[in-house]
């Protein structure tokens, strides 16, 4: 595939450390992955010179054990799905959902989760994001609470708080950063709102969500714990 191509020589000019931004030891959650090195505003020039790849080129590079090849399969996903009929989007919201086993980094996540599943489940059914939430598979938890960052740009915070709790005693701290980011999000949107979440569930996320706050409120909150 020429994309291939073009990608290693980008990663043959890269100065960029590989896999500096992850966790990539034994059993660490990127201990999958692999990487070339590419950055991303170099991935998305790529991406912007295929915008037409077949949906099985993308799935073979959805498939890849090197990162940016999904990331960029990812990217071109989101441009065909933004420009696409709503009959197109349909097949291809099914085809992101056949392949979130491939969106398993942080970065692939928050590069689509919210730009497909998201804007597709604005006026549908969304209880697959509660299944995904409960989900044993770390990186489909994560699809869930950043999936509702499309909602929250539309000022409907009803699902950010619902994942928010389905999440709120997760181990993971992947999880504790994806959703104290969306309850950020949210606090913007209606910061009253994010508060009384606080007030009654905050502990376990509460220093991720107040990052943004005001001084004299992030010390509030942190001596409301103690």
């Amino acid at each position: 595939m020429k994309i291939r191509a073009l990608l290693r020589q980008a990663s043959l000019q890269s100065p960029a450390p590989k896999g500096v931004f992850y966790k990539t030891g034994p059993g660490d959650y990127a201990a999958h992955d692999r990487f070339m090195g590419v950055n991303v505003p170099t991935l998305r020039k790529i991406a912007k010179t295929f915008p037409d790849l077949s949906l099985d080129e993308l799935e073979t590079l959805l498939k890849s054990k090197i990162n940016e090849e999904r990331f960029l399969a990812l990217v071109i996903l989101v441009k065909q799905y933004q420009k696409a009929s709503t009959y197109q989007k349909e097949a291809l919201y099914q085809f992101y959902r056949d392949n979130l086993r491939h969106v398993n980094n942080w970065n692939l996540v928050d590069a689509s989760a919210h730009l497909i599943l998201g804007v597709h489940l604005e006026d549908k059914d969304k209880s697959v994001l509660s299944s995904l939430a409960k989900s044993e598979i770390l990186w489909e938890r994560r699809i869930a609470g950043v999936s509702t960052w499309h909602f929250i740009r539309k000022g409907h915070l009803r699902w950010t708080f619902e994942m928010a709790m389905l999440l709120l005693k997760d181990p993971h701290d992947l999880i504790h950063k994806a959703v104290g980011w969306m309850l950020r999000e949210a606090g913007k949107r209606d910061e009253k709102q994010l508060m009384e979440f606080l007030d009654q569930h905050g502990k376990t996320m509460l220093r991720y969500a107040i990052e943004k706050f005001p001084e004299h409120k992030r010390k509030h909150y942190l001596l409301s714990q103690n």
